[in-house]
């Protein structure tokens, strides 16, 4: 009977083990998705890995706008006046459901990138709330 009891343990354990990778590796793709179109300008595909319901915040709790419809406009226009824009990840980090990256943001080639963190959380496969950190 300790057998069964240790056996069905260590299966749980793995399978909760499992469960963890799985989320940690959709945040991170979808983390990856929308950095990937940023750098490209491509609105249209960097709108796919959000909810519709989109919360974007200064951290820690000031929202900034709430939408994936207010995100085209506003990320659409950044893209079509920035055509040097470029986020290089420093840094990422995943745990569970969030997403924390550093970031160093070039409008324009030759003046010196602006340094941010941004936090995605991610809840039923879309990235529901985001938190920027700017370096001031």
């Amino acid at each position: 009977m300790f057998k069964v009891i240790l056996t069905l343990m260590a299966f749980l354990a793995f399978t909760a083990l499992k469960a963890q990778q799985d989320i940690e590796k959709i945040a991170e793709q979808l983390a990856q998705e929308q950095l990937d179109a940023y750098n490209a300008r491509d609105i249209e595909a960097f709108i796919i890995p959000y909810a519709e319901d989109v919360k974007v915040f200064n951290f820690p709790d000031q929202l900034l706008y709430q939408g994936r419809d207010e995100m085209y406009g506003l990320y659409g226009r950044m893209f079509s006046r920035t055509p040097e824009l470029h986020c290089k990840l420093v840094n990422r980090m995943v745990m569970g459901n969030t997403v924390i990256d550093q970031e160093e943001v070039t409008l324009r080639k030759g003046e010196p990138p602006m340094r941010a963190i941004a936090i995605y959380k991610i809840s039923d496969g879309k990235i529901a709330e985001v938190y920027f950190i700017r370096d001031e």
